[in-house]
């Protein structure tokens, strides 16, 4: 089924044009969270989120097995939003997990769902002072040029307004 990559910047519009993509491709609509509330700013960003997207998306909550997660909701699932890839990888690098592109690749090629990957760009910014930010810039990075290459759309979030890319 067909892979869409919504990226941008912080606070572009990135996860409500993921949404809005979700219910015009769909009726069965699933939600994989990947945050972790590890404080009161987390959790309140994550109430924000839940709200938005409201009870018509089934929530499935995974910071780690995203691969795992994606075929699971495809069973019950027309669309799906994944939100989002760069905190997956932070969950992944510090607990000391690796980033397997391929696995995901591999995991969304072989759904029956649509698949909406929420992502953002972090290498537009100055270059951090700290190996750990390099690396996780790094290695965000080659992620969304790998999913970006496998997807049939990708959407790039300019000031809410999403500029199709591919």
């Amino acid at each position: 089924m067909p892979l869409i990559v919504v990226g941008g910047g912080s606070r572009s519009g990135k996860s409500r044009h993921a949404l809005e993509l979700a219910r015009s491709k769909g009726k069965r609509l699933g939600f994989i969270a990947t945050a972790q509330a590890f404080d009161d700013e987390m959790r309140d960003r994550i109430r924000k989120h839940q709200h938005e997207r409201s009870s018509e998306f089934m929530t499935f909550e995974e910071p780690f097995e995203l691969a795992r997660a994606i075929t699971d909701a495809a069973l019950r699932c027309d669309v799906i939003v994944v939100d989002c890839l760069t905190l997956w990888v932070s969950n992944l690098m510090l607990s000391e997990r690796p980033v397997d592109a391929e696995s995901l690749v591999d995991a969304i090629r072989t759904t029956s769902a649509v698949v909406i990957l929420v992502t953002n760009e972090v290498g537009c910014g100055i270059v951090p002072d700290n190996a750990l930010a390099r690396q996780f810039r790094d290695v965000a990075g080659w992620l969304n040029q790998r999913v970006a290459e496998a997807a049939d759309e990708v959407f790039w979030m300019v000031f809410g307004i999403p500029m199709k890319a591919k």
